[in-house]
């Protein structure tokens, strides 16, 4: 069963990508589709067995590789972690699989695009399932691969291309930091296998190595090096400006790669290391610090934004933000529970814009919408309960999961604990905020739609400089075929999204209110013991919380709904006069915090001008100057000279011999008679 759940996947991706032109476009989603919906329906059945059943297993698929002491098996380690990863990826892919049938119905890359998707889905299973570091970092690579390829699907967009590169790059720099830390592993426990390394983390928990002039603790720097890769997977703080960027994929893209699946890799990876992280305070608590940090800073950025897709891609790098702080307290269960929950509802979200997009003809500025609560009324709703779930509104799937993270800050006694507290309930009032905004502004009030590009008095200073990196005023989605046939931006009745694209909606609303409900006593409950199984490590018991430690996110929910309300709907100017207000901070927010022009200038400027340098000093004047061209241009103008010689004249040549033998004589005179 489980290798079937791994392998259907790759099977869908081999038919589209080798086969789709032979068999068409509509076989290739179908089939994909199928597949994709075979493998969830048997992930459900998984993590029944495995989470309430205690089915734990290990699947050995074949030897991997074999030199000197590494030994790497192709296994899968199915645990309580492993199944509920399973269900996410499996259940999100799937509908997004069925969702793009509709909203890509008229690309005429449909198969690549389904191929991609499969082979992304295929990826994030080979890192979930992984037994041993390498090869989850084989599935680490394999989902970056095909994250560049969907990100850059519309290759003919020069904006696309720029963005499936910036995350590639990104990538990179996380991972170079995960490589070194699966060194550094195999250095300490001799083995990559989480079967062996476990087991005797506690032994090695004390070793030490001495570098440049200290003895540092080796748990604590392995585990540093590997949340570095978890910071570039997640988009954590610093590492976090291919996120937005990524919105240039097709939406579905966005849904996948932002609510179950790449991003989601880093919050995996380091709970599935937890036996690892609890040895190490420091660890800990660098992974606290920089999770609330990314919370705070991607909900500031999320308050201004005008795209709806880029909204809500910084609602995913704050939400990812939370994740990481239940991690760094400890807490690994609650950052779990999370990443489940909030699958359902943030892909509910993107797919929910899509559908938005699509009835809007690919405008994605919300200041060029309004008032489509009357035209597309289901997506509405759907968009409705997302945002609930999102801003934790009380029973609601985020509800549980978000509080129980804030509860753990609060609680544990790891370095930071109440900076991380503090600002995630600052974040919780920011997300009700921005979120409500997108609300508001998208389907309530009067339709802006026939006026597109003229000035929206319910949106920020409108004569504001724009982000030159940021959000654009026709959409992400421009490239797709559906403006070729004749959709523009200009006056336009919205209308729903097709039968395709609206069940994908309805099943994930389903889970955006009921999964907090149906799981939070296995998760987090007196259950989660039995349920986890040894899979993670899980906290003591701890005292409950003060009670206002328990509303503190609540309140903060309720007053980011009624300012948002005040500013939308109530008192429209209000927003506009604050922006003019504090134009600084506005433009500060709006650019967000100037990461992209800073990066610009410390590392792509610089790299341009030391390649440049290196180009035209390095290899043009030194290497090919002193070297082959150098070389070839002297023995030129030797020949050269020695031609010249060659005149012709017998007189010349006659004086030539003189003078020949006039130095003979001499030296032979001088010094050759000895």
């Amino acid at each position: 069963m489980y290798k079937a759940i791994v392998f259907l996947p790759l099977i869908g991706f081999f038919i589209a990508g080798l086969f789709g032109r032979y068999i068409g476009a509509r076989a290739s989603e179908v089939v994909t589709t199928a597949l994709l919906m075979a493998a969830a329906a048997l992930s459900w059945f998984a993590f029944f067995a495995v989470g309430y059943g205690h089915q734990v297993e290990h699947v050995q698929v074949m030897r991997w590789m074999s030199s000197g002491g590494l030994v790497v098996d192709w296994a899968f380690r199915i645990d309580t972690l492993t199944a509920v990863m399973l269900i996410v990826v499996n259940t999100v892919s799937s509908l997004v699989h069925l969702y793009s049938i509709g909203y890509m119905n008229e690309d005429p890359d449909r198969p690549r695009f389904f191929a991609y998707l499969s082979l992304f889905t295929f990826a994030m299973l080979m890192l979930v399932t992984a037994d041993n570091l390498v090869q989850m970092f084989f599935g680490w690579e394999g989902v970056g691969l095909a994250s560049y390829l969907l990100i850059g699907f519309w290759y003919q967009k020069p904006s696309a291309v720029a963005a499936a590169m910036k995350a590639f790059i990104v990538n990179r720099v996380g991972d170079f930091g995960f490589a070194l830390g699966i060194f550094l592993v195999f250095v300490l426990f001799g083995s990559v296998a989480f079967a062996d390394i476990f087991p005797k983390a506690e032994e090695v928990a004390k070793t030490t190595f001495h570098f440049i002039g200290y003895d540092w603790n080796a748990i604590t720097i392995a585990c540093l090096l590997l949340f570095m890769g978890a910071m570039g997977k997640s988009a954590q703080f610093l590492l976090h400006t291919w996120l937005p960027d990524a919105m240039e994929g097709p939406t579905p893209v966005s849904a996948l790669i932002h609510a179950a699946t790449m991003v989601t890799a880093g919050v995996f990876m380091v709970a599935r290391l937890s036996p690892l992280f609890e040895l190490s305070p420091v660890a800990m608590g660098a992974v606290l610090v920089v999770g609330a940090t990314t919370a705070f800073f991607a909900g500031t950025v999320g308050l201004v934004q005008n795209d709806i897709k880029r909204v809500i891609a910084y609602s995913t790098c704050s939400q990812l933000g939370y994740m990481f702080v239940a991690l760094g307290a400890g807490a690994f269960g609650a950052g779990i529970f999370h990443l489940f929950t909030h699958a359902f509802f943030k892909a509910l979200l993107f797919l929910g814009a899509g559908s938005v997009i699509h009835a809007m003809h690919h405008e994605q500025d919300i200041r060029h919408m309004g008032g489509l609560a009357r035209k597309i009324p289901f997506t509405t709703a759907m968009m409705a309960i997302g945002t609930l779930a999102l801003t934790g509104f009380p029973l609601t799937a985020g509800y549980f999961s978000k509080d129980a993270i804030i509860e753990s800050a609060y609680a544990t006694h790891v370095f930071g604990n109440s900076y991380g507290f503090i600002l995630l309930v600052i974040t919780a009032g920011l997300t009700s905020f921005y979120s409500w905004r997108l609300f508001f502004l998208t389907f309530m009030g009067q339709p802006r739609w026939d006026t597109a590009h003229g000035h929206d008095p319910h949106v920020h200073h409108a004569q504001a400089e724009d982000d030159t990196h940021g959000s654009h005023a026709h959409g992400d989605d421009a490239g797709d075929a559906h403006d070729a046939h004749g959709h523009g931006h200009g006056a336009h009745e919205p209308h729903e999204s097709p039968l395709t694209m609206l069940v994908p909606l309805a099943v994930l609303a389903l889970g955006a209110l009921a999964a907090g409900l149906a799981f939070n006593g296995a998760f987090l409950g007196h259950d989660a013991e039995h349920f986890w199984n040894g899979a993670l490590v899980l906290p003591e018991h701890e005292e409950h919380p003060p009670v206002w430690v328990v509303w503190a996110p609540t309140v903060a929910m309720v007053i980011g709904f009624a300012v948002s309300w005040l500013f939308y709907i109530k008192a429209p100017h209000l927003p506009r006069a604050l922006a003019e207000s504090q134009p600084g901070l506005y433009k500060f927010l709006l650019n967000k915090w100037y990461f992209d022009e800073l990066y610009d200038v410390i590392f792509v400027r610089t790299a341009k001008w030391i390649g440049r340098f290196l180009w035209k000093k390095g290899d043009g004047a030194v290497i090919d100057g002193m070297g082959p061209d150098g070389v070839s241009a002297r023995v030129v103008d030797i020949t050269q000279a020695v031609v010249r010689l060659q005149t012709g004249y017998v007189y010349h040549y006659a004086f030539a011999m003189l003078i020949g033998v006039a130095a003979l004589v001499t030296w032979y005179m001088l010094g050759g008679a000895h």
